[in-house]
Formats: structure tokens, sequence, C-alpha cells
């Protein structure tokens, strides 16, 4: 009896090519695109995940390789879990990663809760990275992919070693263009569809303006400060910056200054100097480890606190259960609340938590 697996379709190429080498290496597939929020509440617009159209040319992959497909609605867990979470990080002065939130969440809790429940073994993404069993370690590993320019290793830190063993990610061996050429190959509508950008559900380009349509809430004024508290204007409110940016702030400076802290108890905005932001020692909670049990003992490994930084030498040693302390070789540019501090071992991802401070 053929292993049977509920694909993930977003519509994209990746997606799609991933239903195709399913296919083609024996599954039993069945196509699924999650629903993730209401149209009416959210316009959608081109460059993201999850429009009508994106519906369409799931179903229209899944068609031509004859899977059946549906649309799941997780639009209330997505809501309580991603959404939620990332408007309550901004109005806290910390910068959420919410496509972390929706794999730890949706794709891989609730999508994998859904596939075992209607009796599938698995689960497939289009995302760039590898799954691979570990005599040595005697456990399921999340590695990087092959493509370095494409790995998505730093967004799965947070799986489980249960739900890495039911989780596959053909194209984990895969560059991007050969990906396209797969695609072409079989006639998809979406071989040359460009990738989403950005966040799915903010379609005005400005999280700001999503806040606050979304919650129908406004954000006060405030004052911008410098180190020593002296008033150097006004902000728009809080949820408008992050720390390290420079654009946008509205005032006229003598030099460049760049946000060094979010104060959300007396609502200032706390500006320094470029070198304000380096700092060597990181804090994160919220800890999911893969590779090892625990990191009692000082543990050599490179790490990055964003999805688009390279790694970088450092010591981490876990603290408590659920904290790890990490100290970097060499000091670290605007390391953010909220954000996700992610170690590795050469390629294997040792594990991850959320930046606390």
């Amino acid at each position: 009896m053929n292993k049977k697996a509920l694909v993930a379709m977003s519509g994209g190429v990746d997606s799609s090519v991933t239903a195709l080498l399913m296919k083609q290496n024996g599954y039993d597939c069945m196509g699924v695109t999650m629903k993730l929020f209401s149209n009416e509440e959210v316009n959608i617009r081109d460059n993201t995940c999850c429009s009508l159209d994106d519906v369409e040319d799931a179903r229209s992959v899944a068609h031509t390789l004859g899977m059946p497909y549906h649309v799941f609605n997780f639009s209330d867990k997505f809501a309580q879990c991603v959404i939620e979470k990332f408007i309550d990080a901004y109005e806290n002065g910390r910068t959420p990663n919410p496509c972390i939130d929706c794999n730890r969440y949706l794709k891989f809790d609730k999508l994998y809760q859904r596939a075992k429940e209607l009796g599938y073994d698995y689960i497939a993404t289009g995302h760039y990275a590898r799954v691979e069993f570990s005599e040595e370690h005697g456990r399921f590993l999340l590695k990087k992919a092959v493509d370095p320019g494409k790995d998505q290793s730093y967004v799965l830190y947070s799986l489980t070693g249960e739900q890495l063993s039911h989780t596959v990610f053909p194209l984990g061996t895969l560059t991007k263009n050969e990906v396209r050429e797969i695609a072409e190959k079989h006639g998809f509508v979406n071989a040359r569809k460009h990738d989403s950008q950005d966040i799915c559900f903010v379609t005005s380009g400005k999280y700001s303006d999503f806040i606050e349509g979304y919650t129908g809430r406004t954000y006060p004024e405030g004052n911008f400060v410098d180190k020593d508290g002296n008033i150097l204007g006004r902000h728009k409110g809080i949820i408008r910056y992050t720390v390290g940016q420079r654009k946008g702030l509205g005032l006229a400076l003598p030099h460049p200054m760049y946000v060094i802290k979010v104060d959300t108890l007396s609502n200032t905005v706390v500006l320094g100097e470029n070198e304000d932001l380096f700092s060597k020692t990181v804090t994160a909670d919220n800890i999911n480890l893969i590779s090892v049990d625990n990191i009692y003992k000082p543990m050599r490994v490179k790490a990055k606190v964003r999805y688009s930084q390279p790694e970088q030498w450092a010591t981490a040693v876990q603290t408590d259960e659920n904290t790890i302390t990490l100290e970097f070789d060499e000091p670290q540019r605007a390391i953010t609340q909220g954000q996700a501090l992610v170690l590795y071992d050469g390629d294997i991802v040792v594990g991850g938590g959320t930046i606390k401070k």
C-alpha cells in the first residue's frame, strides 16, 4: 500500500513541483490549500500567497496530476496564533516573524493534525530544507537546503522530532531554477509565477496600516528621545518603529540616528548612534531543540538572529528548561526582540527560540 501524503499547495511553483515529486516518488497524495483569512477582512494584492488566483492555480495543478484537492478553512486558528501575535508584538515593542508562527501553529500543527485525522502519513511542503534520519543522533534532523540562496531552515526551527518524522521537503536538494524547469516541462500554469513577497495579510505594504485597520485602534504620538532622555521630536505611534530603523523617522537630525529601543511604558522611541546597535549577548526563550536534548553545557555553534543574516560563530548555553543565552564571538547589529535566534552545527539545525533581550 502506498504511503499517503497531504501536500500543502499555495498556488506557487514550489508547492506545485512538490506535489509532482511526491506523486513521482510513489505517494498517494491529496492537495490542500489553507484558507487563512477572510478576503473581506484583508484585501489581497498580487505577490502574496492565498489569493483567489492562487487557489485556482493550485486546483489546476492538482487536477493535472490527478490528485484530489480541497481547501481547509483555518482562518480562526490563523487569526489567533499569527495575526493577533503579530499585533501584540508591535504593540509591545517587539518585531515578530509571522512566517515562523504560521509554520509552527498552522502548517505543522493544525494541518498535521488534520492529515492524521484523514489517515495521511505525511505532510509535504515546498520549503527549501531537508529532513534526514541520523543514526548517529538517533533522531530526525532538520538540515539546510542544498541551495544556500533559498534555504528556509531558519523559519522551520520550531518543528518537533515527531513532526519532522512525518514531513517531506522534496525541494531540499534542488535549486530554484531546477524547480522552474520541472514546472515548465510539465506545463504547469504557474511555472514562471513570481514568488510571494512580504507578509501575506499585510496588503498595503505598511504593517502599521494593517494593525490600525484590523484592530480599529489608533496609537498615540509620543517623543523621540536620545539615550540621555533629551527630546528630539515626536513619533507617530510606537507600532511604526523597530530596532535598527533609520528611514521614516520624519526628523531633521544633524547626523544619522537609529532606533535603539522602543519603550512602551513611556511611549517613547529611543534613538542612538549606529554603534549603539551592536551587542554580543542575546537571550531567547520559548526554545525548541532538534538535534540535541539540551545545551546545559556550553556548545559552540553558528547562529543567526534574522532570516537574511549570515551565520556567526557563538557559544550557546541553556540556562533553564525554556531559555538559551548565547554569546557571539563578534558584536552583532540590531538584535531585535521578537525575532528568532536559530543555532546551527554545520548544515544541521540545532534548534532556536524567540529573542527576549
